[in-house]
């Protein structure tokens, strides 16, 4: 959902016409895949940063068209939410110290945006949630201005018919309706790109959803909605409510939710493909000139531009990616799991847990998938999302067990070695994953710091998350990992 769109009025005959050219696109590219047309996985890791714009008292600050005129660089561009930047880091070699190169990428990039944030009087927060968001914050006036925002809640609401119910019971309890999808905007989030040949896709893919649980317990950093404690990451919940095109009466019938983990292990890339075609109604429908079977027919690689715009508007939480580089295709595993922050190190901590992971599992003789129910995984996110560390998840061979002490035994091993297949520096390997290490022991993730440190505080919820959050800016740009923090 990267590309820009015009602003159209969608009629019946515009949606015939797309249903049409996505059923082409999928059986061309049903053909790509029995031609072996792809570009073989290489050892690549790209990640895109979704950040907060507050002001000097830690606020919300809808200013990213001023804050991006004063980044002016290619690589930044905006988001759901007038508060609201992403950037993209370009696809780097993990092996040697490619991570720490990495790693000092993202670091150089975000000072350089931060100094130039505040020329416009904003700050940039990594955070998952922004603590400090209020519902007068969020309504269709808080949407960036691009266009394709502002079409795509549109037809969220004209498939709904009716106001988006936000519901979430946790330590407090949220109860309320948004007339707009700008609540989504709340979630910021890593995402990390892995690609992959369309042989091992199935695999690696299948392995990414069985390790989603573990990634978000350790990672949680969203604790806070609206000023109510809710999960510890609250994220998950949040987006699944707030894309949500269906009134009660389709999900009570089973349509599935455009924010979706999935119902079953996957054999191939085409599977999700085809899902994605046979169950969502298109929400963009805009069709392009293109041809896909007479571009491959000539020679040339199509783009494929409605099969991913309709892939762009189901939003599930490992997402497959067809993409064209240098007139090559490709396919990636999209892991949009994580929220974002605490620090740079946080993150970067996260990306060598979940790379690490993905050199290991996807190429076990005994697949992890063959020996637990696609269930269990989903049981997973949801408890390591409401639970954080305290969460307990199915792993096989060791049955339900408290997060900390799956990723201690089992997988940080696993993290470990897979490293080492990548070719990653010992020390680099053994610091990133130590972070890691360190959340397990002191239990303490980003969401356990601003909960301890809200609770220390006291007084008026709002300044005390208000408090809170110019702490957590304070030490975010220490890079100081989140678990040596102090409350």
């Amino acid at each position: 959902m990267g590309r820009d769109v015009p602003v159209v009025v969608f009629s019946r005959e515009h949606r015939r016409k797309y249903r049409e050219k996505v059923r082409r696109c999928l059986d061309v590219f049903a053909q790509m895949l029995r031609e072996a047309r792809f570009e073989l996985e290489r050892p690549l890791a790209g990640l895109e940063i979704e950040l907060n714009i507050v002001d000097a008292d830690g606020e919300a600050a809808m200013r990213n068209a001023e804050v991006l005129a004063a980044i002016e660089q290619p690589d930044w561009a905006t988001e759901l939410g007038q508060f609201n930047i992403e950037i993209n880091i370009q696809p780097q070699e993990l092996s040697g110290e490619g991570a720490l190169h990495l790693e000092n990428d993202v670091r150089a990039r975000l000072n350089h945006a931060e100094s130039r944030a505040r020329t416009e009087g904003g700050h940039l927060v990594l955070i998952g949630i922004l603590p400090t968001l209020r519902e007068q914050d969020i309504g269709e006036g808080t949407l960036s201005a691009n266009p394709r925002y502002r079409l795509l809640n549109e037809q969220i609401f004209a498939a709904r018919g009716e106001d988006l119910h936000l519901c979430i019971e946790g330590v407090e309890r949220l109860d309320t309706h948004a007339d707009s999808v700008a609540p989504e905007a709340a979630c910021t989030s890593v995402q990390l790109h892995l690609q992959v040949s369309p042989e091992a896709f199935a695999a690696h893919w299948n392995a990414a959803q069985a390790i989603a649980g573990a990634q978000v317990a350790v990672a949680a950093n969203s604790p806070y909605l609206f000023g109510k404690e809710l999960h510890r990451e609250t994220r998950i919940t949040l987006f699944e409510q707030a894309t949500d095109t269906r009134p009660a009466e389709l999900k009570a019938q089973g349509v599935r939710p455009r924010v979706w983990f999935g119902e079953r292990w996957i054999t191939s890339v085409f599977d999700l493909f085809e899902e994605n075609v046979s169950y969502y109604p298109a929400l963009l429908p805009l069709c392009e000139d293109e041809d896909p079977r007479t571009e491959l027919e000539q020679g040339r690689t199509p783009q494929l531009h409605e099969l991913t715009l309709h892939n762009g508007t189901i939003y599930r939480w490992n997402r497959p990616v067809y993409a064209v580089v240098n007139d090559m295709p490709h396919l990636r595993v999209e892991n949009r799991v994580l929220p974002a922050g605490p620090t740079v190190a946080d993150v970067a901590a996260n990306a060598a847990f979940y790379y690490g992971l993905m050199r290991v599992l996807p190429y076990a003789e005994r697949p992890i998938w063959s020996q637990m129910s696609f269930q269990a995984a989903e049981d997973n996110l949801s408890a390591a999302a409401r639970h954080g560390l305290d969460a307990r998840l199915y792993w096989p061979g060791m049955g339900e067990v408290p997060a900390a002490e799956l990723i201690l035994r089992r997988l940080l091993p696993m993290a470990h070695e897979g490293l080492a297949k990548w070719g990653v520096s010992q020390p680099i390997a053994d610091r990133l994953l130590a972070i890691i290490e360190g959340r397990c022991l002191a239990g303490r993730t980003g969401a356990t710091w601003q909960v301890e440190r809200v609770n220390a505080q006291g007084g008026d919820r709002h300044e005390a998350l208000r408090a809170m959050t110019l702490e957590y800016i304070e030490r975010m740009h220490t890079n100081e990992p989140v678990h040596l923090w102090e409350v």
